[in-house]
């Protein structure tokens, strides 16, 4: 196997929505695991990137366009994959750095820290409403809340390949990166604004080196 990472460090507050709320605290609450760690599924991440390379592959030329679209459904896979079309590449969840999360859930064991502390931590609660635009009074009723992580985290989702991929299909994944700048609830609201790059097994970035090789004949 071949192992790749994508960096995602969140430049506003963002939220990794889960989709529900809990009663009598917050509208929308944020995607977090047992220890109280905000994260993003892998399944969600994969969607976003494969929707940024869509877009990307649409504005090419026509005489090259079909050959990065077959690249893309190698990287990405097809809907209704079988064994022949299945994803050549798997995107496991962003989540915060692993040597954090293990320390903390060792205080968590230890009962020094709670679940919730930790969420406290790393998120707020935002508040918004709906402004009647004639009036300019807020609409009665739209009084809504959500969590969000804080801004200036960072976040780390693996990218594994059962083999090598070669330099177009990481040209894709490059650009993909690059173009991805809104996550999670409210990204056309101001909220999940975020810087992405892609890194090599060494930790090494690779973004700029592999995104001059995308669109070439």
């Amino acid at each position: 196997m071949t192992n790749y990472q994508l960096k995602i460090k969140l430049l506003s507050d963002t939220t990794f929505g889960r989709g529900d709320g809990v009663a009598g605290l917050i509208d929308q609450e944020i995607e977090h695991d047992s220890s109280g760690f905000p994260y993003l599924r892998g399944r969600t991440l994969k969607g976003l990137l494969s929707e940024e390379c869509d877009n990307l592959i649409a504005v090419l030329s026509p005489e090259i366009r079909s050959h990065w679209q077959s690249l893309a459904c190698i990287l990405f896979g097809m809907p209704g994959s079988v064994q022949g079309t299945i994803a050549s590449m798997h995107v496991g969840d962003a989540c915060l750095p692993d040597d954090l999360r293990e320390v903390v859930a060792f205080q968590i064991k230890k009962k020094t820290l709670t679940k919730t502390e930790v969420l406290d931590s790393l998120t707020t609660i935002r508040r918004q409403t709906a402004i009647n635009y004639e009036s300019g009074v807020a609409e009665k009723g739209s009084l809504r809340s959500f969590r969000v992580v804080i801004r200036g985290l960072e976040f780390k989702a693996d990218l594994v390949f059962e083999s090598q991929p070669n330099q177009e299909l990481l040209s894709i994944l490059a650009v993909g990166t690059l173009a991805l700048r809104r996550m999670g609830s409210g990204r056309n609201r101001g909220r999940g604004y975020v810087k992405c790059t892609l890194h090599d097994d060494l930790g090494t970035e690779i973004t700029q080196k592999y995104m001059r090789i995308f669109g070439k004949n």
